[in-house]
């Protein structure tokens, strides 16, 4: 049996990589290795490998990395710990592939420490671009440690080739996300009131938003600014999804905890909803608002409009229904605006979402799977697309 290995850190990223992960836990040949990283193990953050585990999942093993400090300094040290606890865990399960998703520090720590123990790498979601986030920095270096790569549209594919990967291991596959929205039975809106324990009869708005982390102490500044706006709103209940852990995340948390405190009759916070609370809430909502992927990638697929706030998505390919606007309440309010005329006339019913392709999660299994089967093991080369770019 090949021994693949998943390595999660986030309460997103998990319910992203869930579908492959009940593929490759099925599959009598793969023997899968679940590792739980990060956020996961953090009461602050919620605890979600408990999720995890709900669903039916063994963890394999657990890396604790995350210090209780959102500072340049405390991520940094994260990061190093990080890759000590990679390094023993690799040692002791040695898997045959380490499966990693994004961007975020904890996959910079996992992958850091697959490529130098030479365990091949399949990578999902490469080649894109977030140009106001550290982000688009680790997830580049992802790619460039990594063997296999399952890109979300065609342009990322072609991108990661462009960094000179070679192109028979470069799949554009579409993204888990939106196969989730295509795939997942979804909660009922009543059945989902119930759970999130509040009331849905009146229209809502979802908001995610995370620090800039190229920006220098702006995410109090810039979430004061939403909050200003949705001030002028209060024909609609607000539903915060909690900001995670990167440098000043805590910022927007603490000011999300006391909007809520203030405002409780028409505001609610969650540390974690999970991909099918999640989903279902941004199924019903009128709007999704901050500065979010999932406003990106998932939302459009509802035909939901997103009000995309400032420099962080800058760079990734959207569709029709996002609405990018700068950080200050005027550019906040008239985006909102021009979200609530586009929702009201269904100008967004015949939009397609450019992340959509079907079968996403099949063809990762089936890639990762082929290779590990032919082993496939060679030496890694430098693409020169200078050369041939199909």
């Amino acid at each position: 049996m090949k021994k693949v290995c998943v390595v999660t850190g986030t309460r997103a990223e998990y319910g992203l990589l869930k579908p492959l992960i009940e593929k490759i836990s099925n599959d009598a040949e793969l023997q899968l290795q679940l590792v739980a990283t990060g956020m996961h193990l953090s009461p602050e953050f919620g605890l979600t490998y408990k999720e995890i585990e709900q669903d039916g999942f063994e963890i394999t093993e657990r890396n604790e990395m995350l210090l209780s400090s959102d500072t340049p300094n405390g991520i940094t040290k994260s990061v190093g710990l990080g890759i000590i606890g990679f390094a023993d865990i690799f040692t002791r399960i040695a898997p045959d592939m380490a499966v990693i998703l994004g961007d975020r520090y904890e996959a910079l720590a996992a992958a850091t420490a697959a490529m130098i123990h030479r365990i091949p790498i399949a990578h999902i979601h490469g080649g894109e671009l977030t140009l106001g986030a550290i982000d688009d920095a680790i997830r580049h270096s992802v790619t460039k440690m990594g063997t296999l790569h399952f890109t979300a549209t065609e342009e990322y594919r072609r991108r990661v080739i462009q960094m000179g990967e070679a192109p028979e291991n470069v799949f554009y596959v579409g993204a888990l996300g939106v196969e989730n929205i295509k795939t997942q039975k979804l909660m009922e809106k009543g059945e989902l009131a119930q759970s999130l324990k509040t009331d849905l009869d009146m229209p809502y708005v979802m908001v995610t938003f995370h620090p800039v982390t190229l920006e220098n102490n702006t995410a109090g500044e810039q979430f004061e600014n939403l909050l200003s706006v949705l001030e002028k709103y209060k024909e609609y209940r607000i539903i915060f999804t909690k900001a995670n852990a990167d440098t000043d995340g805590r910022v927007i948390n603490q000011k999300i905890d006391q909007y809520v405190e203030q405002n409780s009759k028409r505001a609610s916070a969650y540390t974690s909803l999970g991909m099918m609370r999640y989903l279902s809430a941004v199924k019903y909502c009128e709007m999704v608002i901050g500065n979010s992927s999932s406003g990106i990638v998932e939302a459009p697929s509802f035909r939901v409009p997103t009000v995309n706030i400032g420099n962080r998505q800058i760079g990734r390919i959207r569709a029709e229904s996002v609405i990018d606007c700068g950080n200050s309440s005027e550019d906040i309010y008239t985006a909102i605006e021009k979200a609530k005329v586009i929702k009201i006339e269904g100008m967004l019913q015949k939009m397609k979402n450019p992340y959509e392709k079907s079968g996403t999660s099949e063809k990762i299994y089936s890639e990762i799977k082929k290779y590990l089967l032919q082993n496939k093991m060679t030496e890694k080369r430098f693409y020169d697309t200078s050369l041939n770019l199909p």
